[in-house]
């Protein structure tokens, strides 16, 4: 019986370690190879760089109720399959967000593998909207 209690607490703690480095891959935090930006470099550089392109994955519905002027809609699920809609753009960066930043770190890992340079925006549209930025609909 100890030694069911033993194993027990292992595995308690192999399972806390997995969910813990699921989350901070989740979020972009570790084995990231694009670079995370806040809501104000975002903002700045769609203002002041002419070479980027900006990539909306959330939802049609949440594109509908309101984007960034001049984003490409294409919803993370749909990615892998839509590249082509950005191959004229592979020689430039990316600014990439969703709602919150999770979906656009997903869709950032997918962009970085196959050629592009994302630059993810932590927080998504909510810090955006925190820092100003233009909603259309």
């Amino acid at each position: 019986m100890e030694l069911l209690k033993k194993y027990t607490n292992v595995l308690y703690w192999i399972a806390m370690a997995g969910l813990i480095l699921w989350f901070l891959y989740s979020k972009g935090w570790i084995l990231a190879n694009f670079e995370s930006i806040d809501a104000k470099q975002a903002i700045a550089l769609l203002e002041k760089d002419e070479n980027v392109t900006l990539l909306d994955v959330r939802t049609i519905q949440e594109y509908k109720s309101g984007h960034l002027r001049n984003a490409t809609l294409i919803p993370v699920q749909e990615l892998s399959k839509n590249l082509g809609l950005l191959k004229q753009d592979k020689n430039k960066k990316i600014i990439v967000y969703c709602r919150t930043g999770s979906r656009s770190v997903s869709a950032s890992r997918i962009l970085e593998e196959n050629g592009f340079t994302p630059l993810n925006v932590k927080g998504g549209i909510i810090q955006l909207m925190g820092a100003k930025a233009e909603l259309v609909k």
